[in-house]
Parts: structure tokens; sequence; C-alpha cells
């Protein structure tokens, strides 16, 4: 159902190289350098705890941690970074939104601008398509080792929309206000959550022929590639089957 929402978590969990474990590392330091303006206690503020819950998961040292918190509160000099949410077509008409954190806005969209041009893509007006995304909870658990009636029902039990099972990925979709509820209630419940973050999500994700799919995959992969991209949502449908057509590519 959610797409590439999926194929992004199977990516991240792929990211074994050092290259990109080090984009990685990048793009969390400058999430959690974000969330840190609102405060440094993810105590007291859930979206520093999250963001610190996905870079721990992908084995962030601690001090790398630390400096970037202490970058969001301004404890050390840091780059003035803008986030910004950029919108745009892919081939075969596939609706993009790219996520994008930066300290040089000029760069970041010619950048992504560039990528577009070459791969078939263009950008598009603000408000043209982030009309078909909604702004959701999405958390995923491995398929495998998890009772998916369990799941199923500590899910729904804590308010969450729709559990959807693939082969290697069980994801959960929630609202804004139930996201962090069911993330705790299924923690609580001991299954193994892998990533869990708001995200945007078609509300009508396309379903493309083989060929045009991969097309569209490979203009997500290029962009995600750049230094700049946080992360891109596309109204495409990824299948397990796309997924593994993808990977053999």
């Amino acid at each position: 159902m959610s797409g590439h929402s999926k194929w992004s978590t199977i990516k991240r969990k792929k990211a074994a190289t050092d290259a990109k474990r080090g984009q990685l590392f990048t793009r969390l330091a400058r999430e959690i350098q974000l969330a840190a303006r609102n405060g440094g206690d993810a105590n007291m503020n859930f979206g520093l705890r999250l963001t610190i819950d996905r870079a721990k998961a992908a084995n962030m040292p601690k001090d790398n941690i630390e400096r970037a918190i202490k970058r969001g509160t301004g404890e050390l000099k840091g780059d003035e970074l803008l986030e910004v949410l950029y919108e745009a077509y892919g081939p075969h008409g596939v609706a993009l939104l790219i996520s994008v954190v930066t300290d040089n806005r000029n760069r970041s969209i010619a950048h992504v601008r560039r990528v577009l041009n070459r791969l078939g893509g263009n950008m598009a007006e603000p408000g043209a398509v982030a009309w078909q995304f909604k702004r959701r909870g999405y958390i995923t658990l491995p398929a495998e080792g998890q009772d998916g009636d369990d799941v199923f029902e500590v899910a729904l039990e804590a308010d969450a929309d729709d559990v959807v099972f693939g082969d290697d990925v069980i994801e959960v979709l929630t609202d804004v206000d139930t996201f962090q509820p069911v993330r705790e209630a299924l923690q609580a419940a001991d299954f193994q959550v892998e990533n869990a973050e708001l995200s945007y999500l078609p509300d009508m994700p396309i379903t493309l022929e083989r060929g045009a799919a991969l097309q569209v995959m490979k203009v997500v992969d290029a962009l995600e590639d750049l230094d700049d991209v946080q992360q891109v949502f596309s109204t495409l449908d990824v299948s397990d089957e796309l997924m593994a057509a993808y990977e053999t590519n």
C-alpha cells in the first residue's frame, strides 16, 4: 500500500557500504540537528527521540549523535539548515515529493533539477502534486519471526489505521496523532520495530508495467543519491516483485 516508503525502508536497511553508511549518517545528523532546535532533551522532544532512535538503529556513533544535538541547540556552531519540500513529476506522470535539508537552497534545487531533466522528470509548481499525499505515521517490522495476528491485534487496539503484510516487511499505518501511542504499544509488546517515522504516503498509488516502473525507480534512486536529499516520496506502487526486479536490474 505505501509503495515507495517500503522501498526506502529496505534500501536503508541494505545501506552497508562505507560510502552509503557515511551518507546515511550525514542525513541522520541533519535530522537530529533540526529536531534539536525544539529542545535537546529527547524525553521532552518526541521528534528528537524518534530521530535518535533511527540513528541508533543505523549504528550511528554516540559522539556523532551528541554533536548533532549540540549544533541544533546552539551549543556548537553549525551551518544554518533549511528544510524544503520540492514537488515534481517523474516519468509517466508519477508524482514526487522531494524532502531536502540544506544550507544552500540554490545548490539543492539546481542538483534536483539536473537529475530530473536528465532522467525524464520535471519540477512542478507548489501544490501541484502535494495534494496526492497525506502525512501519516509509518512503522515497519520484519515479517520473519513476528506473529502477524498479534501485531495486527496490538496495532489496531492502539488505533492504527491499517496493517499491511508483505513478504519481508510488515507495515503499520497511523494518523499523525496516533503514531506515538501505536509505536509505543508495539514496543511494549516486545515487537521488533525496524523503522518508525512520519511520512508522506500517496492517497492513490499508481501501478505501472514493469519497464515504466523501473524507470521511475531509477529517478527516485538518483534523487536520493544527492547529498541534500533526505528522502523521496512517490505515488508509484512498489510491489515485492517489483523491488526484487529492481535489485537484479
